[in-house]
């Protein structure tokens, strides 16, 4: 097993922009009371995002494909605007402005898509916990979790929970 080791050339208060990777498990809340509160101290833009994964959206659009009355826009958009008011409702209790923070949903393969948010949002660091909706670790190959640790271009900030 080969390991891996990153310098990280710039100081702690290089991080202008945050990136919270949410999965809204249960954990969610947690997570990002602590985004948003490293994102106040470092003085740093938060962004939360989060992946429409793109199984669901074709399983929808396979059963419309059936000739059942089911419309995958509709789906996608009744999932973003579900988790944007969550989103909204987390932020209330947290020690930033909710209209100050960015939301971003992408519709994907989270891995990819988190990634590519990394790039164009010019993001410094990425928080995101271990655990996602199945409640598992990152022992599970081909987590999303291990895949940002692994190719993220930027540091990532693991949190966890027991």
């Amino acid at each position: 097993m080969q390991t891996l080791i990153l310098e990280v050339q710039e100081p702690m208060n290089a991080f202008k922009k945050i990136l919270v990777a949410v999965a809204f498990s249960k954990y969610t809340p947690t997570l990002l009371a602590y985004a948003s509160e490293m994102a106040q101290n470092l003085n740093a833009e938060l962004v939360v995002a989060n992946v429409i994964n793109i199984r669901n959206i074709e399983a929808i659009s396979s059963v419309e494909s059936m000739g059942y009355s089911v419309d995958t826009e509709a789906y996608r958009k009744s999932i973003e605007e579900e988790r944007r008011n969550e989103i909204q409702t987390l932020l209330k209790d947290l020690p930033v402005v909710p209209e100050e923070v960015r939301v971003i949903f992408k519709v994907g393969h989270p891995f990819e898509k988190l990634l590519q948010m990394v790039q164009e949002e010019g993001v410094d660091l990425v928080v995101m916990g271990l655990k996602g909706r199945t409640d598992l670790e990152h022992v599970l190959l081909g987590s999303v979790a291990e895949k940002i640790f692994r190719y993220s271009p930027v540091p990532v900030l693991s949190c966890r929970w027991k």
